[in-house]
């Protein structure tokens, strides 16, 4: 009876995988064929063309400024997770530990969660306006880092609390600091959740698309993202090239993302373990 309850839950779980994996692929699918499809025809679905077009992806490239963009997306990046990830983990360490008032800071910090990012996108425009930093990549960095915290602190403080207190305790006996305790004992055991919580942030940096259009207006400051607007017209949009120019964009991140999955399931595994 155990055994057919166990196969039952393996037989759902993978049901509900493979759809999911259906529903993940196929767009991307879509996507290719598309993109490979001559100019000016109409898509034809997840039929592959007789005669691919692979030079789209080279005009796509060239029409939408690709090179320069790229810069301006790594210099983006380069503000962004750092910057988040750093005062994600200050953060989560120290709501980990029994500071004054962290249950109402990190519920604060919950309460972040719930909010849309579309809700914030006018008054961060105001707010910008008046610093004087719109159609800056300024006007991406600071509301972006802004946005990350919540999530970075509910990550950084269950990683925290998932390490045993024995390890904290034996520290302080030894005479140990707070901030020894902090960078010799319990970052080195939370490096998968950093590393997670870094491809996490660069994913959503470099993916970043409602922010950009926006807040920027000049085309050499916006991201790799804001480059589909280029693909839209005023009498149409050229599908092919909006579809090469978006496999183009998400290249980078699906290179990042399976070459550093280890640390997802590590950081995973470790939570569930705890």
């Amino acid at each position: 009876m155990k055994f057919a309850e166990s196969l039952s839950a393996r037989t759902s779980r993978i049901a509900v995988l493979s759809v999911l994996i259906v529903f993940t692929v196929l767009p991307l699918i879509s996507m290719i064929t598309t993109a490979l499809q001559k100019q000016g025809t109409e898509p034809l679905g997840l039929s592959f063309p007789t005669a691919p077009q692979w030079h789209n992806f080279a005009e796509a490239w060239t029409a939408a400024d690709f090179p320069e963009l790229l810069l301006s997306s790594a210099l983006i990046v380069i503000g962004v997770v750092p910057a988040a990830v750093l005062f994600s983990t200050l953060a989560g360490y120290g709501l980990a530990r029994r500071v004054p008032g962290r249950r109402l800071i990190y519920v604060l910090f919950i309460i972040g969660l719930t909010l849309p990012a579309e809700a914030l996108v006018a008054p961060l425009y105001y707010e910008l306006r008046g610093l004087d930093l719109l159609n800056s990549r300024w006007a991406l960095i600071l509301p972006l880092v802004g946005l990350f915290m919540p999530f970075g602190v509910f990550w950084m403080r269950t990683a925290f609390e998932s390490l045993p207190a024995e390890i904290t305790e034996a520290a302080e006996i030894d005479g140990a600091s707070v901030w020894q305790t902090f960078r010799r004992v319990q970052l080195p055991l939370v490096t998968s959740w950093l590393s997670s919580l870094t491809i996490l942030f660069f994913l959503w940096t470099w993916n970043q698309f409602l922010l950009v259009i926006v807040l920027i207006t000049n085309p050499s400051d916006d991201n790799m993202a804001g480059a589909l607007a280029t693909f839209q017209g005023q009498h149409g949009t050229n599908l092919v090239l909006l579809c090469a120019g978006a496999l183009i964009i998400i290249a980078p991140s699906l290179v990042i993302f399976f070459a550093f999955q280890r640390h997802f399931v590590r950081a995973l595994l470790q939570g569930a373990i705890k």
